[in-house]
């Protein structure tokens, strides 16, 4: 065995991609509770917290379609290191002073940087992990990445919001992200997939699957980028946000992983609908909680913040269930897409309507999303029978903060003109 399979196949070779990531989601966490909450206790207009929210949607959308054809123009690692570049530019806008066209640029060069990070880095660990251990490690990447988020944010309570430190520490933690990927020994893996939407597939094979992944993309991104805006609208202290933040990616762990569990056993479906009513639940208890009793405002954002990524990871696992393997590319695809767009237009519509409804707006339209998903999968619970056990795609933790490409990375699937 040659020394490069040899070290493809050892767990210890994607360690140098998990430590990158790591301090990539170190990074982005800071600046995911920084920017909202500064803009939120500025001068700045009303919209320009809820636009940083939709910048960065829109810019992981950009993200997602320019990466495979980047990544065959120059390869993985030198995509990544320009990745990490525009990252660095777009907190150095930010580090300039508090100015909202500039915040929203600079968000939307985070977005779109970090979608292809997350590209660049499930095609590599996929390239490097064997067969018997692949579904692990990407396990541990993600839930390695979302504990990441949860402790960048909770670093920025423990810095001043005041002066530019926050940004510096974004930009220190990204500069080291270069170092572990770009001097690891891994071979570089094959280009991904093209990107080939084919949304009448995906609708026949699995619209429960379709809608749910465009239910969860809204529902992420208004949950997890509105909340920190809400928390410091009603003055929460800097600390405060940034532990509700931290609290909020525990959630996922503790709530997603034994429903998503549950879901191996019995209709997925049906699980995916008490996950609805959880959210709608949650939803409501937190119009009504006051921020004077914070301990249990954070378990119930935790929780929503959990079966909110429930919905995204089951949806994908339902959506794999009914696909043959012959088009699990289009069907990874198309959902990416999905995922993108409506990641990007449920915080612009929030955004839009804040200033008419209310800083609540967000909460209001989690809760009839949810709703809405949940309806529509009690009515195709009569139109088919549910995927026997023995022939479904085993469940894997998934956040919905960050795209799923897994597939469209998959060893053998890349494309090389």
């Amino acid at each position: 065995m040659s020394t490069q399979t040899a070290l493809a196949n050892s767990p210890l070779s994607i360690a140098s991609i998990i430590a990158s990531m790591t301090a990539v989601a170190l990074g982005n966490g800071v600046m995911s509770a920084y920017v909202p909450f500064v803009l939120t206790r500025s001068d700045s207009p009303s919209w320009a917290a809820g636009g940083a929210v939709t910048a960065v949607a829109f810019g992981g959308l950009l993200g997602c379609v320019v990466a495979g054809p980047l990544i065959r123009r120059v390869g993985h690692a030198r995509l990544f290191a320009a990745s990490m570049a525009l990252v660095i530019l777009g907190a150095l806008l930010i580090a300039i002073g508090v100015n909202p066209i500039l915040w929203i640029l600079g968000r939307l060069l985070y977005g779109m940087a970090g979608n292809t990070n997350f590209i660049i880095a499930q095609s590599w660990l996929n390239h490097a992990a064997s067969n018997e251990w692949r579904g692990k490690a990407m396990s541990f990447f993600y839930m390695a990445y979302v504990i990441g988020l949860g402790a960048g944010a909770f670093a920025f309570g423990q810095m001043p919001a005041e002066g530019n430190l926050a940004p510096l520490v974004t930009i220190f933690f990204t500069a080291l992200a270069i170092l572990p990927i770009s001097l690891t020994r891994l071979p570089t893996p094959p280009a991904p997939a093209k990107v080939s939407v084919d949304i009448p597939m995906v609708w026949r094979n699995s619209p429960v699957g379709f809608i749910g992944v465009l239910a969860a993309g809204g529902l992420s991104m208004a949950v997890q980028g509105f909340t920190p805006i809400y928390a410091a609208g009603n003055q929460v202290s800097q600390g405060d946000v940034a532990l509700l933040m931290f609290v909020m990616q525990l959630g996922m762990l503790f709530i997603q992983f034994p429903l998503g569990v549950l879901s191996d056993r019995m209709d997925r479906r049906l699980v995916l609908i008490f996950t609805c009513g959880l959210i709608a639940v949650m939803a409501v208890v937190a119009l009504f909680v006051s921020f004077a009793n914070l301990v249990l405002l954070m378990i119930v954002f935790a929780i929503w913040a959990g079966a909110v990524e429930t919905v995204y990871s089951i949806a994908n696992a339902h959506a794999n269930d009914r696909t043959a393997s012959a088009d699990f590319v289009p069907l990874a695809s198309t959902l990416l897409v999905a995922w993108s767009v409506s990641a990007t237009l449920v915080p612009l519509f929030v955004t839009m309507l804040t200033p008419i409804l209310g800083p609540q707006t967000f909460i209001h339209a989690a809760m009839a999303v949810a709703a809405a998903y949940g309806v529509f999968v009690v009515m195709r619970l009569k139109g088919r029978e549910a995927v026997p056990p023995e022939e479904r795609e085993g469940f894997e933790m998934l956040s919905a903060q960050v795209p799923n490409a897994t597939v469209i990375t998959e060893p053998g699937d890349g494309r090389t003109d």
